[in-house]
């Protein structure tokens, strides 16, 4: 994978033009750091520029942009990919096409199968893998982009003052360039001869509102599973997994490492298969994902963080994630990351995807029905680019690491997403098996239920749902609410609506990510790209109606579910009806309606809620925390020479010196 930016129709000076291009690009460092190059067309009116992670092919063929010269004109192409039937696709559909310099990359074949099939749908449902694709046609002066079904790469675009469209792997890189700009939807393709957006991706589990009748077949849950890690450890750089020791990352691992040898293209088959963990001291996951490393062999790498350094981390995670939804989860991924770079992996694996897939979050206890069951795991899947996805590529890619999930692998969707969801419905009091109780994900679990020959700890595999940020330990989700009830003052939080008239933040918490997220991202249209609604233990706003006692409920934690959790007694969390009471107070109105890309379906689940924390926790002095503000603006002025720091920005966070103009 990579980092890539497009601009096309750009007016003015080419060579100016080339520099600011460049610019933009350095943005993507982090995405592609081991090496950069740029296309410039004929004209000088078209820019490709590439941030390149070498991981299939790294010789010289494997560079991009990858351009086809023709007679009548250049088919340009660059995309952030990992197209695991790349082979196939050659063999089946490129026979006899000789690849441009004689590359072995899987990112070569889109253009070629452009060049010889056309602009057609065809492209995109022949690649079975992740990408985020532009192809620039000089014969025609046409374009189209793509994105994967899932949205596992990300993608945004937008138009700038003279009409040009850009594209980039992360918003940063346009926010100074477009007037307005948005995520490019997973799922659909862009041409600009019909100039408008189409979905390409169209399984019947998606776009037909049927309930599906099909039974629970365990072991094609179990192959199809195995099928889908097999094929994502293809690699020509070092690759490992992350564990948390939950089921989702413990599965991935043990297929991982059982059938690594199966692998045709694996990096490294002869050694055992490296693992990496992360949490505070004595927290739930390290203990588990120890044990998982111990039966399977392993070579494990236990790393460990305080909150302290973990709310250090948050500004710079917020720049890199482009969200203040999910940075309790973020933090952790972030910082060990870094520690799995410096170790020289630039491949990993995680277990993403599986909670929504089998409704595995602790509140699918209380689905009133199968049907509503599917429609939830339909609305979970469709999201999750805005959500586990976007964090789990973002905050890896921090360091220049690629994360795959085979969770969502296209064919194992297409498996796990037609079954009867009553197979999938929790119900504690049965016991399909005479042993195990029905619980989250359990015919998952059961499909690698083997005594005879174990794929995990029974304990492992038996193990409740515990979310990322719960599981690294407790301390770092309560410690950092602590911290925002600290910094965030009074006067701060009183004026909140003064400061945040759009989608006023409803916590110290969220107070403390938004005024970061807005001092990184401070346009409308990067507010649009966060996903907004209510939220009970990471649902999304519709399932939030299925209990009343949820109602106006706010809090992502698991452990916000009662009598479910296993640590829920005594955690607290503020209800919105509450807050609508300050806010009254402070003569204010909640907006119904939410922004553009509300409306187009794709929000969901917002906001972290802050529990009961010591009441001293959140009361520290005023001019304390103004002069910590001061400062930070007086140091963001300094790296910032002729540039006004917003007087609004009343928050322990420095400005973005991200302009690339």
């Amino acid at each position: 994978m990579c980092g890539i930016l497009i601009a096309l129709g750009l007016s003015g000076n080419p060579e100016q033009n080339r520099r600011r291009i460049l610019r933009c690009s350095k943005l993507l460092r982090h995405r592609g750091p081991d090496g950069n190059s740029v296309y410039q067309s004929k004209d000088g009116r078209n820019f490709f520029a590439f941030e390149r992670l070498q991981i299939i092919d790294p010789s010289d063929g494997g560079r991009q942009p990858f351009t086809i010269q023709t007679p009548n004109g250049d088919i340009t192409w660059q995309l952030n990919s990992e197209i695991y039937n790349h082979e196939d696709v050659q063999q089946q559909l490129l026979s006899g096409v000789s690849m441009v310099r004689n590359s072995k990359s899987d990112s070569a074949k889109p253009g070629h199968l452009y060049e010889k099939y056309g602009d057609d749908d065809k492209i995109w449902n022949a690649l079975d893998g992740t990408f985020a694709c532009v192809i620039w046609d000089e014969r025609t002066q046409q374009f189209c982009a793509a994105r994967d079904p899932i949205g596992i790469c990300p993608m945004y675009w937008g138009k700038d003052k003279d009409g040009a469209t850009w594209f980039a792997s992360e918003m940063k890189a346009l926010q100074h360039q477009c007037v307005s700009f948005e995520i490019f939807p997973p799922g659909h393709c862009y041409r600009s001869r019909a100039g408008k957006l189409e979905r390409y991706f169209k399984p019947d589990w998606l776009m037909n509102n049927q309930i599906p009748t099909q039974p629970a077949d365990l072991q094609a849950i179990k192959q199809g599973f195995i099928n889908a890690v097999v094929k994502r450890l293809m690699s020509d750089a070092p690759l490992g997994v992350l564990l948390s020791g939950g089921l989702d990352s413990s599965l991935v691992a043990s297929v991982a490492m059982r059938h690594l040898k199966e692998a045709k293209n694996a990096f490294d088959r002869t050694h055992p298969l490296h693992t990496f963990s992360i949490g505070i001291q004595g927290a739930p996951d390290l203990i588990a994902a120890r044990e998982v490393a111990h039966q399977l062999g392993t070579k494990h790498h236990e790393f460990h963080f305080t909150v302290e350094e973990g709310i250090d981390a948050v500004y710079d995670l917020v720049y890199h994630l482009e969200s203040y939804e999910q940075v309790r989860a973020a933090v952790p991924m972030y910082l060990l990351s870094r520690k799995i770079k410096a170790l020289g992996f630039k491949v990993v694996m995680s277990g993403e995807g599986a909670d929504e897939v089998f409704g595995g979050y602790l509140y699918f206890h209380k689905a009133p029905n199968a049907a509503e069951f599917h429609r939830e795991t339909v609305r979970k899947v469709e999201r999750l680019h805005l959500w586990d996805v976007a964090r789990a590529n973002k905050s890896p890619f921090a360091f220049g690491i690629e994360p795959r999930v085979p969770f969502l692998d296209k064919a194992f969707l297409q498996t796990s997403m037609s079954i009867d969801p009553q197979d999938k419905m929790i119900d504690m009091q049965d016991l399909p098996d005479g042993k195990h109780k029905k619980m989250e994900k359990y015919i998952l679990r059961k499909a690698f239920d083997d005594p005879s020959d174990p794929y995990l700890p029974e304990s492992v595999l038996w193990r409740q749902k515990e979310q990322f940020s719960d599981g690294v330990g407790y301390s770092w989700v309560d410690g950092l609410k602590a911290y925002a009830q600290k910094v965030v003052t009074d006067e701060m939080w009183d004026n909140r609506s003064e400061r945040f008239p759009e989608e006023t933040p409803s916590t110290h918490e969220y107070y403390l990510l938004r005024s970061i997220f807005e001092e990184h991202f401070p346009s409308k249209s990067a507010l649009d790209t966060v996903p907004k609604g209510l939220s009970i233990a990471c649902s999304t706003p519709e399932a939030v109606s299925w209990d009343p006692s949820w109602a106006d409920s706010h809090e992502i934690s698991g452990r916000a579910m009662k009598n479910v959790h296993d640590a829920a007694e005594g955690f607290q969390y503020e209800r919105r009806q509450e807050r609508k009471q300050h806010r009254a107070a402070d003569g204010c109105v909640d907006n119904p309606e939410g922004p553009m890309q509300q409306k187009a379906g794709d929000a969901t689940a917002n906001g972290l809620s802050h529990t009961g924390v010591d009441a001293e926790a959140g009361k520290v002095a005023a001019a304390a925390t103004k002069q910590v503000v001061q400062g930070l603006r007086a140091t963001a002025a300094a790296f910032m020479p002729g540039k006004q720091v917003p007087a609004a920005a009343a928050t322990p966070a420095a400005v973005s010196v991200s302009d690339c103009s």
